[in-house]
C-alpha cells in the first residue's frame, strides 16, 4: 500500500442549494457532497477539513480543503477525476499534495471576501441569487470612508452574530474597498481581505455599510459602532446570496509543501 499522503483542493461551488459548507443534521452541504464522492472515488473513507465553513448561500470562488489518502492516483490528477463526480454547481479548481502538518485553518493566511449589491431602480433576474438588490442610490464614497476606519486589528463584537463560538472578537482586516464594478456600473463591490472573521461578520459590516450608502447612518458612526463593542449598534445581516469567498491566500505557500508552482490565477 502506498504510504499516506495529504491532498490539498481549491473548491469552487454555487451554495445556492447548499446549508453550507459544514456537515448539517438537515440540509445537504458541500462538505457532505465532497466526503462523498472522494470515498465513492478513492474506494476508502474520506473526511475533508475545509478552511472557511460558509454559510447556506454563500458561494466561493476557492474555498481550501484537505484530506489524507493512501490512494496511488496522483494528488494533480484527483481534481478532474473527482469533478466527473460532483454535481456542476461544485468544481474543483486545483488539487495537489501538500506537507502533512498543512492545516487550512490553522496556518498564516489572508481569506478575501466580496459582497456584491446590485443597484439598480429594478431587480436583475440573473442576479438575484448571486447579489443584494438595493433600489435606494449609494453613495459610494461615503461608504469607502466609513469602510476605513475598519482596517487593521480591532474588537470586531460589534460585527459578530450571536452564537459564535470564538475566543476571542478581536480580528485583522488587512485591506477593505468599496466600488462599482467597471464592467457594469449598476453593481457595487465590497471586497475586505483580512487574517480571519467572525460569525456572519462580512455581512454584517455590508449591511451596516448599506444603511451608510442609503444616508440612513453617517460615515463617522462607524467608528462609534467599532468601538461599541455591541451587535445591537451595528446595521442588518446582509443577505447570503450576496456573498462569496474569492480566495485564500498562505503567507508561506513553500512551507504548506506545495509540489506545483504557486499560480495566483486560481486562488485570487
Amino acid at each position: 500500500m502506498e504510504g499516506k499522503k495529504r491532498v490539498r483542493l481549491i473548491v469552487a461551488y454555487d451554495g445556492t442549494q447548499y446549508s453550507g459548507w459544514q456537515l448539517q443534521p438537515n440540509g445537504i452541504t458541500i462538505e457532505e457532497v465532497l466526503n462523498r464522492e472522494l470515498t465513492r472515488l478513492l474506494g476508502e473513507e474520506v473526511r475533508v477539513i475545509g478552511a472557511s465553513r460558509t454559510d447556506a448561500g454563500v458561494h466561493a470562488l476557492g474555498n481550501v480543503a484537505v484530506f489524507d489518502t493512501y490512494t496511488r492516483i496522483p494528488a494533480e490528477k484527483i481534481s478532474y477525476a473527482l469533478n466527473t463526480r460532483l454535481p456542476e454547481d461544485i468544481r474543483i479548481q486545483r488539487s495537489e499534495e501538500v506537507a502533512p502538518d498543512f492545516h487550512p485553518r490553522h496556518c498564516d493566511s489572508v481569506k478575501t471576501y466580496e459582497y456584491r449589491i446590485w443597484n439598480h431602480s429594478f431587480a436583475n433576474p440573473l442576479e438575484r441569487l448571486y447579489s443584494k438588490f438595493c433600489y435606494y442610490p449609494l453613495d459610494i464614497s461615503k461608504m469607502q470612508q466609513a469602510a476605513e476606519c475598519l482596517v487593521g486589528e480591532h474588537d470586531f463584537k460589534s460585527f459578530c452574530s450571536a452564537g459564535s463560538q470564538a475566543l476571542t472578537t478581536v480580528r485583522t482586516i488587512t485591506d477593505i474597498s468599496v466600488d462599482r464594478a467597471a464592467t457594469e456600473p449598476r453593481l457595487v463591490i465590497i471586497r475586505v481581505s483580512g487574517k480571519g472573521f467572525l460569525y456572519n461578520m462580512v455581512r454584517i459590516i455590508s449591511g451596516t455599510l448599506l444603511e451608510i450608502g442609503m444616508g440612513l447612518r453617517q460615515p463617522g458612526e462607524m467608528q462609534d459602532i467599532l468601538l461599541a463593542c455591541d451587535r445591537s449598534k451595528a446595521g442588518p445581516t446582509a443577505e447570503p446570496q450576496g456573498l462569496r469567498l474569492v480566495g485564500i491566500r498562505y503567507s508561506d505557500e513553500s512551507s504548506a509543501g506545495s509540489k506545483i508552482p504557486f499560480d495566483p490565477s486560481i486562488i485570487i
